[in-house]
């Protein structure tokens, strides 16, 4: 099949690998880039906190910037939301890490059963823009969280010709979908050249991120069951 990988270049490099390991052709697509605040980073871990927390390895890459000034924090707890995270995390030299079941919600829900210190909030370093379910139940169960954005994720707005030529030449069978502002992304660069693309598959992450393809689609959206890359790798 030829797989249209729609992650940042960092990202999408390791995604084609394992395409082509499968046997798929991967097509390059990048819809967002990351624009990292180490600057901000900085300030919330100077600060007094009882643990880390981080929903994307990309919270991890903002984070590599600061060299040597991480080096007291690497003995912290540190909640990552799923294993890619949590090897970013360990990557840059973090050591106690608690790794979650995948999603925001059920992080959440861990922290919420582990957590023992409350003389100090959760330091959630995250990006924008984000769901906030995760910081949202955190705040229910009565737990204080920090959020410090320190990376933004910005749409990259491709020429249509350049579109034309990654979706038609010759078409692709399906689209990795990780975000869901990248599948409305996608489907607002793609909307003229869909009906050329009548069997797209359109693969989700997860639910959430499925509910965001438009609904003269829904036919071909596929979801993973587990709300990872090898999730999405099982559908293909």
């Amino acid at each position: 099949m030829r797989v249209l990988v729609t992650r940042p270049a960092v990202s999408a490099a390791r995604t084609a690998e394992r395409l082509r390991v499968l046997g798929h052709e991967p097509v390059f697509l990048p819809l967002t880039k990351a624009v990292h605040k180490p600057d901000v980073a900085l300030g919330a871990l100077q600060k007094p906190y009882a643990s880390l927390a981080m929903t994307s390895a990309e919270a991890a890459r903002a984070l590599e910037p600061l060299g040597a000034e991480l080096t007291e924090q690497f003995t912290k707890t540190l909640y990552a939301v799923g294993p890619a995270t949590a090897r970013a995390a360990s990557d840059l030299g973090f050591l106690d890490i608690r790794t979650g079941p995948g999603t925001g919600l059920g992080l959440a829900e861990m922290i919420a059963g582990e957590a023992r210190d409350t003389a100090f909030p959760l330091l959630y370093l995250t990006g924008r823009p984000r769901s906030s379910r995760f910081e949202d139940r955190l705040l229910a169960e009565g737990l204080a969280v920090d959020i410090a954005e320190i990376y933004q994720m910005r749409a990259i707005s491709h020429e249509p010709e350049q579109v034309a030529a990654a979706l038609l030449s010759p078409p692709v069978d399906a689209v990795l979908l990780y975000s869901r502002e990248s599948a409305s992304h996608f489907a607002r660069l793609a909307e003229n050249l869909l009906p050329s693309l009548p069997k797209l598959q359109w693969l989700c992450i997860s639910a959430n991120v499925a509910a965001a393809v438009p609904a003269t689609h829904h036919a071909n959206i596929r979801t993973a069951a587990s709300p990872d890359e090898d999730g999405l790798m099982c559908l293909l």
